[in-house]
C-alpha cells in the first residue's frame, strides 16, 4: 500500500544525499513523497534535480553560532514550525524522515505536535543538536556509529550505518602501479587540506618520494593551487570536483580528508585514511568519528592546527613505507559501512507509517 511519506534535513550534501538515497528506495516501492528544507540549502538545488517535490519553510542554526543567528533563528522558530506543520498535514503525512540540519528542527517539532511519527538518522558519533532534543520522542534512530546509542533510548535505535552508493562496496584493493594519495576536503574544499597540500609538495619532491597525488581542492582556491602543482613537475592532478568518487577511490592507496560523511564512503571502499576533523564543526563531532576509527585501529588522525605540509609529507611517508598498516587498516574500517542503510531505512518508515 502507498504511503505518504515526509523527508527533510538540509544545509550540507552530508544531509541531503543519505536523504535522497533513502528517497529512491522509497519511491521504487510507490510511496508518495515531499521534501521539506530551506531556500538557502543545497537541497533547495539537489533535490529537485533528483525529481522530488519540495516545499520550503524558514530555518536557523543555533549550535556554535553567534548571539544575532540566534536570535534570528528564535524569531523564525514559530513560523517554520507552523509551516513545516501545514505541508505535513497538507500532504497527509503517515512518517517523517529527518537526516538532520537547520530545517530538521521544526519539521521533527512540528511531526510529534501532529502525531506522525518520526524517523532519524545520525550519521555522526555525537549526534547533531536537534537529534538530541528529539530522542525520546523518535520512533525510531538509526545510527552511524555504536557510541552513538548513549543519547538515544536503548528500544528506539539501531546502528544501521549511513546510505552509500553500491559502487564503493564494490571497490578492489588497488595491487600495483605507483603509490596515489587523494586528499579531498568535499565538494567545497577545504583551506586546511589545501594549504598543507601545497607546502608538502617541495617537500615530496625533495626527498624523491614516488608518489601521486589527486586532489579534489574546492573550486575557490583551484586555479591558484593547479597552476602551482603544474610548476613542481609532481605527478599528479589537481580538480576543483571529483565527479567519480568511486572511480577515484580505486585510484589510490590513501584517503586525507575530514571526517564527516566521507567516513562512510572511506569504509565502504576498505580505504586506509588520514582524517583531519574540521575544528568548528558542531558539538566537535568530527573529532568524535575520526577518534572512532582510530581507536579500532582503522585509520590516523591529525587535528587541524597541527596538521602543517611537513606532518602531511611524514605521515603519508610513514604509511607509504609499511603496506602492512594499510592492509591492517583496510580490513578494520570496512565494519563501519553497512550495505543496505537506505533500504533498512525504508522498511522502519514503512512500520512507523502503519503506526
Amino acid at each position: 500500500m502507498s504511503r505518504s511519506i515526509v523527508l527533510t534535513g538540509g544545509g550540507t550534501g552530508g544531509h541531503v544525499f543519505p536523504a535522497l538515497a533513502v528517497a529512491r528506495v522509497l519511491r521504487g516501492r510507490g510511496h508518495k513523497l515531499l521534501f521539506i528544507g530551506t531556500r538557502e540549502g543545497i537541497e533547495s538545488r539537489l533535490v529537485p534535480e533528483a525529481g522530488f517535490d519540495m516545499e520550503f519553510i524558514r530555518s536557523g542554526g543555533l549550535n556554535r553560532v553567534g548571539i544575532r543567528q540566534q536570535l534570528q533563528t528564535a524569531l523564525h522558530l514559530p513560523g517554520g514550525i507552523a509551516a513545516a506543520w501545514r505541508s505535513l498535514k497538507r500532504f497527509r503525512a503517515q512518517a517523517v524522515f529527518s537526516m538532520g540540519g537547520f530545517v530538521a528542527g521544526p519539521v521533527m517539532l512540528a511531526a510529534v505536535a501532529a502525531g506522525i511519527p518520526v524517523v532519524l538518522m545520525e550519521p555522526n558519533a555525537t549526534p547533531g543538536l536537534a537529534n538530541r532534543k528529539m530522542a525520546k520522542r523518535v520512533y525510531k534512530a538509526l545510527l552511524g556509529f555504536d557510541a552513538a546509542r548513549a543519547w538515544f533510548p536503548a528500544s528506539k535505535c539501531e546502528v544501521t550505518g549511513l546510505p552509500v552508493r553500491p559502487e564503493f562496496f564494490e571497490l578492489q584493493p588497488k595491487s600495483s602501479g605507483v603509490f596515489t594519495l587523494l586528499i579531498t576536503g568535499g565538494s567545497r574544499g577545504a583551506r586546511t587540506l589545501n594549504r598543507a597540500a601545497r607546502e608538502s609538495w617541495p617537500v615530496f619532491q625533495q626527498a624523491g618520494s614516488p608518489i601521486r597525488i589527486i586532489h579534489q581542492t574546492g573550486t575557490a582556491e583551484h586555479a591558484a593551487l593547479a597552476e602551482q602543482f603544474a610548476a613542481t613537475k609532481l605527478d599528479g592532478v589537481i580538480l576543483p570536483f571529483i565527479q567519480d568518487m568511486a572511480g577515484t577511490f580505486a585510484q589510490a592507496d590513501l584517503v586525507v580528508s575530514r571526517a564527516g560523511g566521507t567516513v562512510y564512503e572511506i569504509a565502504a571502499a576498505g580505504m586506509p585514511s588520514l582524517l583531519i576533523p574540521l575544528p568548528f564543526a558542531a558539538d566537535d563531532h568530527q573529532r568524535r568519528n575520526a577518534e572512532a576509527l582510530v581507536e579500532a585501529g582503522a585509520a590516523r588522525l591529525v587535528l587541524d592546527g597541527e596538521f602543517t605540509g611537513e606532518r602531511l609529507f611524514q605521515e603519508v611517508e610513514a604509511l607509504r613505507k609499511n603496506p602492512g598498516v594499510l592492509a591492517s587498516m583496510r580490513e578494520r574500517v570496512r565494519p563501519f559501512a553497512k550495505p543496505g542503510a537506505a533500504e533498512r531505512a525504508a522498511v522502519i518508515l514503512e512500520e512507523a507509517a502503519r503506526v
